[in-house]
């Protein structure tokens, strides 16, 4: 594994269906303030204001591609993370770190005990683009290609994307370390911004961080 930059940082957030990039404001607030942050929104999902390029999850990585303008971090939520994992393998170069919350991985989650999230989805969402419910990018077999730092965090109670998924990334991507937060559910970065900063800190910063162990 190359050497690579640790500070500053410029980091990343990809928020998951509900496409909005207020989900990581709070986790973007506890960071520290030397570090670029850039919050994408996904065009058409959830409430968010629809595009007419795109139309398709193919669409979403060439928008986060065009903010891979210089080395980044990526801090993925759910379907973000499979966009993170597409940027990672595709442009290795320009993503220094990953820090996937609650997502599939691009694998089968209904093979680990996984919710089916989309009924309650479309009731939240009810104008959101359709074809965010299609089936996304199989990567099971390309996760061993990721040669880059990577920090799984979940939540102990999330029924969309279970524990049982970060412990097969953390198996399947060489060098992953995965964190289970306790009580933390699928919106684990929205709801627990604080200790989900704290462990994003100590993981991108190490040499800065505080030696009291974090909880769990």
């Amino acid at each position: 594994m190359s050497a690579r930059p640790t500070h500053p940082h410029r980091v990343v957030f990809l928020p998951g269906a509900s496409g909005d990039p207020s989900f990581w404001h709070g986790v973007g607030m506890l960071l520290p303030c030397t570090w670029e942050q850039r919050f994408l929104a996904w065009p058409g999902l959830g409430r968010q204001t629809p595009c007419p390029h795109v139309r398709g999850f193919s669409d979403l990585v060439d928008l986060a591609c065009a903010e891979l303008t210089a080395p980044s971090v990526l801090v993925a939520q759910s379907m973000g993370g499979v966009v993170a994992i597409e940027l990672a393998l595709r442009m290795p170069a320009l993503v220094t770190h990953l820090v996937l919350t609650a997502t599939s991985g691009g694998v089968d989650v209904a093979a680990f005990g996984a919710q089916d999230w989309r009924a309650e989805y479309l009731e939240a969402f009810p104008n959101t683009a359709r074809w965010i419910l299609q089936a996304k990018p199989d990567l099971q077999a390309r996760l061993h290609a990721i040669d880059i730092p990577t920090l799984l965090l979940w939540g102990s109670d999330d029924r969309i994307s279970p524990p049982a998924v970060g412990q097969h990334l953390e198996r399947a991507i060489r060098g992953a370390q995965l964190v289970i937060i306790a009580g933390g559910d699928h919106a684990l970065g929205t709801n627990q911004p604080d200790l989900v900063a704290a462990h994003v800190r100590r993981f991108l910063a190490p040499d800065r961080a505080p030696d009291a162990p974090l909880p769990t």
